[in-house]
């Protein structure tokens, strides 16, 4: 834990405004968060909160192994009985896991949750779910707490399908949830007192809301326009210090840098890797199709470097990708497959895909990554091309007709469309 004074366990309620207290729960040894995440400075779990004249409101809750001390805090600044609205912002387990026994202890309270986590909410509360009081919100609806009022802003997939934001009017304080924040520890729990957590901010933002770039616009578009005084998300940094400049830096985060040097251009990318130069042939014949058509950007990569990762960002702002790869011991060699998993961390539905390569025996390689590409989203307009052993040139001319049809479906010059999975097969 970067502040090291207490246990976690020990650190009291902490006033992040007027009438606003952090009580949620630290967890500083964690190493990896939801099997993908390297930890090394472990996370929070913050939870809020808020009194007014007539209520207080619970913002999120905590993890399930913490729920104790969490319950230890929240008694510190209220009775149950005082409690009126619970709102879960997002219903992953690390926010949720001591929703049951805080409901448990005030069943009264109105649970506030967005449209898309009402069927989380029931799954979390099973057959409890019917005695409880639940209220559907979206932007622009609010709860009052006599003289202070929370409102509402719908914004799904940040990262989940179900969160939202919620914004105390009175104290211009944003609770966030998973949006701006990091799995970062630090028990001074605000970001001009914490130690640097600008690795863990934008290695965050990369993992967790990268692949979802195009709603964490459309966040930052209802964001944007709030006075905003404060910042505080789930995990990580209360943001109490130039809040505004974290929304700033998340714009420069989602913006998309090839355009302005593109412009009109649509851009395809060309990955191969090649055993014995056959399927390197098959790869410059199709970046040649492709680079005849004026409105294509072609860019032609050979895997065999070995290192993907430099790859993502170009693959991000792509509208299309090819790869090439021989088929080995019956499948797609290795690197291949190795940058296609590293495209979990992008939004690539709508892309446009295809696969060649040459091959001794059998030639799965191509319908293998096909298939793959199909899995994730992306369109695959033609069917790969095999080519048995080293090309001849009437295969070549196949492979540059194959780059022509590639560019054409990308520039709208032939009808959209799809092939059927049973033809990779």
């Amino acid at each position: 834990m970067q502040g090291g004074s207490q246990p976690p366990e020990a650190i009291r309620p902490v006033e992040v405004a007027d009438r606003v207290q952090w009580i949620g729960a630290l967890d500083p040894h964690l190493r990896n968060f939801d099997i993908i995440l390297r930890t090394a400075n472990g996370t929070s779990y913050n939870s809020y909160a808020v009194r007014g004249s007539s209520g207080v409101a619970i913002i999120d809750t905590v993890k399930q192994e913490f729920t104790d001390p969490f319950l230890r805090r929240l008694e510190a600044v209220t009775r149950y009985d005082e409690i009126t609205t619970l709102v879960l912002n997002h219903l992953e387990p690390d926010h949720t896991g001591a929703v049951p026994e805080l409901l448990r202890r005030a069943p009264h309270v109105e649970i506030c949750v967005s449209p898309r986590g009402v069927q989380v909410l029931r799954a979390l509360l099973k057959d409890d779910f019917d005695s409880y009081t639940v209220r559907v919100v979206r932007t622009g609806d609010t709860v009052s707490l006599g003289d202070r009022r929370l409102r509402f802003l719908t914004t799904p997939y940040v990262h989940w399908p179900d969160t939202q934001c919620t914004y105390l009017e009175e104290q211009q304080l944003l609770f966030t949830c998973d949006l701006m924040g990091c799995h970062f520890c630090d028990e001074r729990l605000f970001n001009d007192c914490v130690g640097d957590f600008r690795f863990s901010f934008e290695y965050y933002f990369e993992h967790i809301m990268r692949p979802f770039k195009r709603y964490v616009i459309e966040a930052l578009d209802l964001i944007e326009p709030l006075d905003i005084a404060m910042i505080a998300p789930s995990h990580g940094p209360i943001l109490r210090s130039h809040p505004r400049e974290y929304i700033t830096h998340y714009r420069r985060l989602v913006k998309t840098r090839l355009a302005s040097e593109v412009g009109n251009q649509k851009t395809l990318l060309i990955f191969y890797v090649s055993a014995y130069g056959a399927t390197s042939q098959m790869a410059y014949a199709v970046y040649a199709g492709a680079a005849e058509n004026p409105g294509v950007r072609v860019s032609l990569f050979d895997l065999q470097v070995g290192e993907v990762t430099p790859f993502v960002d170009l693959i991000e702002e792509a509208d299309a990708l090819a790869f090439g790869t021989p088929t080995i011991n019956g499948d797609a060699v290795k690197t291949v497959w190795d940058l296609l998993a590293g495209l979990v961390d992008i939004d690539t539905k709508g892309k446009l895909g295809a696969a060649f390569g040459s091959y001794g025996w059998t030639g799965e390689a191509v319908p293998m990554v096909e298939a793959r590409m199909q899995g994730m989203k992306m369109r695959v307009p033609e069917k790969g091309i095999k080519i048995k052993l080293h090309p001849t040139e009437d295969e070549l001319e196949d492979c540059r007709a194959f780059g022509r049809r590639l560019a054409a479906h990308l520039t709208g010059e032939v009808a959209a469309r799809e092939i059927d999975i049973s033809d990779l097969l």
